[in-house]
């Protein structure tokens, strides 16, 4: 990671972090103060168990250097500022010990003292206190004042974000209500020496975002809504030519798109939403400040994003509301999407985007069909490279946004789509073995096996069926004269499962099951009661008739 670093990450205490006489800033347009009770209450629980603790880990706080003591918080402000409000709510409490005569001396050192190493410096001409820590535009006039009164402002229509600092302040000032002035001294020293975190200092916003995506990667989860908002609003508003209400809309327009979208999908939406328009390997973030390098594109940008946000939520959400508005095309468009959402296959996404923007539904849903086809086929079934998948599509998506494709036979005829497209001998070869973990994924099971069933003319729901295994998952030892000590390696085997109204079946012997099958209105469970016996053999025979009918099924003529 050092290569995104100005310098090597260090863990350092709450009070390290504000030592030397730094200064915080947090950047104008990053999101508002956000905290709520469940964050103020677990925080209170790991301050208590301090000490039981010699010290608590915080997690990370990256910055950008500005000057020498000066950093904007590229994530970390809503643990710094929670942790900021606990102190002046302690600052606060010592105030009002002062007031009340109650070891006035030593109480007002204990204020100068935490003012000076954690809060900022007083103005000697307005007396009002210089913050080390200064917030965005719509928090920061409303947390200098909690700074040099102690306590915050009542103004009426008070913002949701500045409602939450007060209602933090409250919350904090309400367990110190009944300390004497050194227990606070004492709390706050702990808070202040034994919160620590892994303080990381990037060279730029750019490699801030390549250190969100690869801390991301790890599983630490960092905000890069936060980090793109930050600069595109930056460009947008660089000519000093933008209003506060036209920023206010600007802000409206990006929550909304948050609202839709949650941050667990935000990264993967930026990705293929950019591939639309524009297919490159380096890295996103690079790409992304030349498609928005000045205020004119970046409005567009984001327009664009705005656009495409519902598309894409949407995509992720085979019943939502949206489709409903796509005619009689409602009931297929859900089932296609479906059945990707099931196989977690969303390298079509680009395509389907610029395609639901560009194309009539009724190609929309023709385009939908053989991606989903295409899908089952080399996602699921064949198991090829991901890389070439995503090439490929995004050059689709390309020539779509551009105009060079029009319809859904462009796309199925395209050179693109057909170095893609397993044929049907590669399929067939692959099906016929085919098996998945069947205790695991019972659901994607029923859904392919579904699908065979359809095609044969029969309307029919997977989630209404039953999962039966030919030879039983647990099988007793009369199955095992029929498959021998090679009987685990065939329980998972596609072939060796069939679909019924009910699994009453359990651990029977084939003359049974077959019974029971014959009687079925399910067809694959009819043709194996087909066999007079369940072995090896008649298993590799059924599914080869199986990976014949998958072809019939999953085609794109």
């Amino acid at each position: 990671m050092s290569d995104f670093m100005l310098m090597e990450p260090s863990n350092q205490s709450f009070q390290e972090l504000f030592s030397n006489g730094v200064k915080y800033t947090v950047p104008r347009f990053q999101r508002d103060y956000a905290w709520e009770q469940e964050q103020w209450e677990d925080l209170w629980v790991d301050i208590e168990s301090l000490e039981e603790e010699h010290y608590h880990y915080m997690g990370y706080i990256v910055l950008q250097k500005k000057g020498e003591h000066e950093f904007e918080i590229i994530d970390g402000q809503q643990r710094l500022v929670t942790l900021s409000l606990i102190v002046l709510a302690a600052m606060a409490k010592l105030q009002n010990l002062i007031n009340q005569g109650i070891e006035k001396t030593e109480n007002q050192e204990r204020v100068r003292v935490l003012t000076d190493r954690l809060i900022g410096y007083k103005n000697l001409v307005t007396m009002n206190i210089r913050s080390k820590l200064y917030l965005n535009r719509n928090n920061n006039y409303f947390y200098q004042k909690i700074c040099s009164n102690l306590a915050p402002l009542n103004p009426v229509g008070i913002t949701a974000s500045n409602q939450l600092l007060k209602q933090a302040f409250e919350f904090f000032s309400k367990p110190m209500s009944h300390l004497s002035g050194s227990e606070i001294g004492d709390l706050i020293e702990n808070l202040s020496s034994r919160l620590v975190f892994t303080k990381i200092v990037v060279r730029d916003i750019l490699n801030a975002y390549k250190l969100f995506e690869t801390l991301n990667a790890r599983g630490v989860q960092l905000s890069i809504p936060d980090l793109l908002k930050n600069y595109l609003f930056s460009v947008i508003t660089s000519n000093d030519d933008v209003s506060d209400e036209e920023v206010n809309e600007l802000d409206e327009d990006w929550l909304n798109l948050l609202t839709q979208l949650k941050e667990n999908n935000f990264s993967d939406f930026i990705r293929y939403q950019h591939n639309i328009q524009k297919y490159e390997k380096r890295n996103l973030f690079i790409s992304l400040k030349h498609l928005a390098n000045t205020p004119q594109s970046a409005s567009q940008y984001l327009k664009s994003l705005t656009e495409y946000a519902p598309i894409y939520a949407s995509l992720l959400n085979p019943y939502d509301e949206w489709w409903k508005t796509k005619n009689n095309a409602n009931r297929k468009i859900s089932h296609y999407l479906q059945g990707l959402k099931l196989f977690a296959i969303k390298q079509p996404f680009p395509v389907l985007m610029v395609a639901c923007q560009n194309f009539s539904p009724e190609e929309f849903l023709k385009t939908l069909k053989y991606l989903y086809i295409l899908s089952i086929r080399y996602n699921v079934v064949c198991k090829l490279s991901p890389n070439e998948l995503d090439k490929n599509y995004n050059q689709i998506a390309v020539k779509i946004f551009n105009g060079e494709y029009t319809r859904a036979s462009h796309i199925k005829n395209s050179e693109e789509f057909r170095r893609l497209y397993p044929d049907d001998k590669v399929f067939r070869n692959a099906f016929e073995f085919y098996k998945i973990p069947s205790r695991r994924e019972s659901k994607k099971i029923r859904f392919l096996l579904t699908e065979i069933e359809k095609s044969f003319g029969r309307e029919l729901n997977y989630l209404d069926t039953s999962l039966e295994h030919v030879c039983p998952y647990n099988p007793d030892q009369n199955w095992y004269e029929y498959f021998g000590e090679g009987i685990n390696s065939i329980i998972d085997r596609l072939g060796n499962m069939v679909l019924l109204e009910k699994d009453e079946l359990k651990r029977a012997d084939f003359n049974t099951k077959r019974k029971a099958y014959s009687k079925t209105a399910f067809r694959l469970a009819k043709k194996v009661a087909e066999y007079d016996s369940w072995e090896l053999s008649t298993l590799n025979h059924y599914q080869n008739w199986l990976a014949e009918q998958a072809v019939k099924t999953w085609r794109v003529d």
